[in-house]
């Protein structure tokens, strides 16, 4: 029998490739190695625009992790969609979005979204495969890929993001080692994209500056994703969000009826929920969600 990988290799091989002969290099490249390094996604000003706001946000006495994933040493501000908007536009990145595409399935969410601050004196993260939650065994398809941006350039002194390049395709009796690992040097507006396959973690930030950074993770529309995105974000704000990135928090029933609530779709499932917090519980409600909002909105 075949290797899973393998497998997947020829069902990607029979996948056509994209057009964009960019976004084409793009894919053979992870593919091959299971990450791919992108220039000059954004501009420098809205690199710095981003550093700043993580700065206004992080404000005098910012929460460091609270264990060594976290990074003792390092500053993450989760549930971004929630705080600001100013980093709406990195979750959408067109180049990302292709890839995407290609090797995920129609209808994906976003995993978790979160800026991360490497301070001076970090140690290195224990190395990771983002789907490593999924109980299946490798070597298999990846259930999901992340980016990590750029908001300064990443180098081997700074933190950058260390990734061992084709250990997407092991097995799970192989572990990684540190001396596996390269940094991935990664330019100032530009993103490396992995496969949640790939192994990978922070690296050690021997400067005196802290690396800037978000990670976006995106997961198949089938898998629970890290962070929930519906309990984590004002539902008020709705509406500010780009409509890409409100389905791919969750608030779309993905063909024929993967997502609903109730019956009725997750957009209006949580404006009851917003009801109900305002009222007494109701032990007896209407059978049918579509019966109570014809007679009572």
């Amino acid at each position: 029998m075949a290797e899973p990988f393998r497998l997947y290799s020829r069902a990607a091989e029979h996948k056509s490739l994209p057009s964009d002969p960019a976004v084409r290099r793009d894919v053979e490249h992870i593919l091959e190695h299971g990450y791919v390094i992108i220039p000059d996604c954004f501009s420098k000003a809205e690199a710095k625009e981003a550093r700043d706001e993580i700065q206004r946000l992080l404000g005098k006495d910012p929460q460091k992790g609270r264990n060594p994933f976290e990074g003792l040493n390092t500053n993450r501000i989760y549930s971004l969609l929630n705080k600001t908007r100013l980093f709406d536009k990195f979750a959408m990145l067109p180049r990302v979005l292709a890839l995407n595409d290609y090797f995920l399935s129609p209808g994906y969410l976003m995993s978790a979204f979160h800026t991360i601050s490497i301070n001076p004196g970090e140690v290195p993260q224990g190395l990771h495969h983002d789907d490593g939650y999924v109980q299946i065994p490798r070597p298999r398809i990846p259930f999901g890929a992340a980016i990590m941006v750029g908001f300064d350039e990443f180098a081997e002194e700074n933190g950058a993001t260390r990734i061992i390049p084709g250990s997407h395709k092991w097995d799970s009796r192989r572990k990684p080692k540190q001396e596996e690992t390269i940094p991935a040097l990664v330019p100032e507006g530009g993103v490396v994209y992995f496969l949640s396959t790939l192994w990978h973690g922070g690296g050690a930030n021997f400067s005196d500056r802290p690396r800037q950074s978000a990670t976006v993770q995106y997961c198949q529309p089938y898998l629970r994703p890290i962070e929930n995105q519906i309990l984590a974000v004002d539902p008020r704000k709705l509406d500010d969000i780009p409509p890409r990135l409100v389905a791919m928090m969750g608030y779309r029933v993905l063909e024929p009826f993967i997502g609903y609530a109730d019956g009725i779709s997750p957009r209006k499932a949580v404006k009851r929920y917003a009801r109900w917090l305002q009222r007494d519980v109701d032990y007896s409600p209407p059978t049918f969600a579509h019966e109570a909002h014809k007679s009572k909105l």
